[in-house]
């Protein structure tokens, strides 16, 4: 497999073939391998937290007063809404719960205009006691005192929501090993990065806080290698190549995210090899470049080939090959994170982790492979 660098790139705003231009160690769970290098108004007023509204009593809309032109939208939401926590607040807007002047809120740093009208979702505010799908749990693939690499079954939360508590992988994480660092929000311990509830595979999760902030910078700095493997609908016409495409939150379903046009979006890359062309469908290796939410999703949508299963990004059209009526559709998007290179936080050595498809993937693979 040659380095996405020397690929053919291809820029991929929308349909395919629009504007193309050129181009662990020990404790090791069993499936697994582990490659090692050298290793309003009243917006400040105090509150009696006992005598706090609930999210029916509060406020659907506020303006932004003068006072607070200029601020983060995360910090405004605080300011205006004091007795919902920020981790609330956050997921609230991640889960597109939160609008700005009637469209879908962006980024939790950009800044806000006085008089802008702020709207939130008090639905998704209310407190739930549903917990994530009985029966699921993170594999542990290994562990020291600075970091643990998990595998994540598909159905499996990352962390709490508005709309679900309990056995989340993130709770999973302080029962096993206690008080973990929150750098991420009071309701991630142990969280770096995430993966989609129906997405299976590898996550790195922090045990302590200097680690989480190495393991942060890494991230950011885009040095983690992580690498995906899905299976979508048809056959992209390149075997490689960048999809290049600014994503934002759809104005008309805000759970959904969207390509938009430069300046619109966050930006996004991803580099893609198809593996093998199976017709109905092909297998495709992904690499993402940046972490934008649902961006592989998203993505390789925008080329015309969804992922196999997506309730969220389904074909714009029928494919011209359906998938044959007995094959073993999984239940959720066709998607897994296999692989995951860093550099361990204590050490410095790099250190990378693989997890084979989980059976359901297998099994809808072996199929294709034999019709």
């Amino acid at each position: 497999m040659g380095h996405p660098a020397q690929e053919r790139r291809t820029r991929l705003l929308g349909r395919e073939g629009e504007d193309v231009t050129g181009a662990a160690a020990d404790g090791q769970g069993a499936g697994a391998r582990v490659a090692r290098g050298a290793l309003g108004a009243c917006y400040n007023a105090p509150m009696d937290p006992a005598q706090a509204p609930g999210p029916t009593d509060l406020p659907r809309e506020l303006r932004v007063p003068a006072e607070l032109a200029g601020v983060r939208l995360d910090r405004a939401l605080g300011r205006l809404w004091p007795t919902v926590s920020r981790t609330r607040l956050r997921a609230l807007l991640e889960a597109g719960g939160v609008r700005v002047d009637g469209a879908p809120a962006g980024r939790a740093s950009s800044a806000v205009d006085a008089g802008a009208r702020l709207e939130l979702d008090l639905v998704r505010l209310e407190p739930s006691t549903r917990p994530s799908e009985p029966g699921l749990a993170m594999r542990v693939l290994f562990e020291d005192a600075d970091l643990a690499v998990v595998d994540k079954p598909a159905g499996l939360l990352v962390h709490p929501s508005p709309a679900v508590r309990g056995g989340t992988l993130s709770e999973q994480a302080v029962a096993r090993w206690g008080p973990l660092p929150d750098l991420q929000g009071e309701d991630r311990p142990g969280i770096v990065h995430r993966l989609d509830a129906g997405t299976s595979g590898l996550l790195v999760l922090a045990l302590r806080e200097p680690a989480m902030r190495e393991l942060l910078r890494q991230f950011r700095e885009r040095e983690v290698k992580k690498t995906y493997l899905a299976l979508v609908h048809g056959e992209p016409r390149f075997d490689t190549g960048w999809i290049e495409g600014a994503i934002a939150r759809s104005a008309a379903s805000p759970e959904r995210m969207e390509v938009v046009a430069e300046g619109e979006g966050r930006e996004a890359r991803t580099w893609y090899e198809v593996r093998e062309r199976l017709g109905p469908a092909s297998l495709v290796e992904c690499q993402p470049q940046t972490g934008r939410t649902h961006q592989i999703r998203v993505h390789l949508a925008s080329l015309g080939h969804p992922l196999v299963g997506d309730p969220l990004y389904r074909p714009r059209q029928t494919p011209s090959r359906r998938l044959a009526a007995d094959a073993p559709l999984p239940a959720r998007q066709a998607l897994h994170a296999a692989r995951l290179e860093f550099a361990h936080p204590g050490s410095g050595e790099r250190a990378a982790f693989e997890s084979p498809l989980p059976d359901d993937l297998a099994a809808l693979l072996a199929h294709l492979r034999g019709a």
